[in-house]
């Protein structure tokens, strides 16, 4: 016997709104919905494909009032071209071991995680986080998710990424490093290894999050051209925006 049984609808809700992380004297409110009540995995790439992000097992995009300097970008690799100083970044970082692995949480991990936001957002939301909050930000995800490793040449680890694996890219989900390590321009390198390796998977785009109009903390994605920003109805290059 067949059933015709209807698809619920997804529920999507508005947040509250809070002060904006970016932009002093704004406020934000998000668009939320929950991956785990739904076919995750689908569900996240057609989500991601019109501007929204993941978080634990939510995607979200911004819904703020009279602002729209929130967008979403992404790196179309096979059009990029690293410049002089990105070559010079991969070169000092070439003796760095990389290693893939699935999403978990360890001690080694979080005490890199921690140092990065003592001396990085020193104040910020994530600098109260202990363990159990940075195996949750890196455990919690419905998709597939991988966790990457950078060590030096003395095996200590110095930078990590969190990256979702889409249909049509890779999604830099989150990702943090050792501060002292100020000539090698990791947070940059970790950028430029995942172009690599999207390339390397002939997949078309990196997504790398939001890009914020008039915040400090945004401007290092504008290295990282050819960009296309989500504008409400499709993808466009950044630069037709800025």
């Amino acid at each position: 016997m067949k059933h015709n049984i209807k698809k619920r609808p997804i529920p999507f809700f508005i947040t509250a709104p809070i002060p904006c992380p970016y932009l002093d004297g704004k406020t934000e409110r998000r668009m939320v919905t929950d991956l785990a009540t739904a076919d995750a995995i689908p569900l996240h790439d057609k989500l991601s494909r019109v501007g929204f992000r993941r978080s634990h097992n939510l995607v979200y995009t911004p819904v703020c009032h009279e602002c729209s300097a929130c967008l979403a970008v992404r790196n179309v690799v096979e059009e990029f071209k690293p410049s002089n100083s990105q070559r010079r970044i991969l070169r000092i970082n070439q003796n760095l071991v990389v290693n893939e692995s699935p999403a978990k949480a360890t001690n080694e991990r979080f005490e890199l995680f921690s140092l990065y936001q003592d001396k990085r957002h020193t104040g910020g939301d994530m600098a109260t986080m202990d363990y159990y909050d940075f195996q949750a930000l890196i455990e919690e995800t419905p998709v597939v998710t991988s966790h990457i490793d950078f060590h030096n040449e003395h095996g200590m680890l110095i930078a990590g990424c969190l990256v979702d694996i889409m249909e049509d890219g890779l999604s830099a989900v989150y990702s943090y490093f050792d501060p002292t390590y100020k000539k090698n321009s990791l947070g940059s390198y970790i950028i430029l290894w995942l172009i690599q390796k999207t390339k390397q998977l002939s997949l078309p785009y990196l997504y790398l999050g939001y890009w914020v109009k008039g915040s400090q903390k945004m401007t290092y994605k504008d290295k990282f051209q050819p960009l296309e920003c989500y504008n409400g109805l499709g993808w466009e290059k950044l630069k037709k925006v800025i």
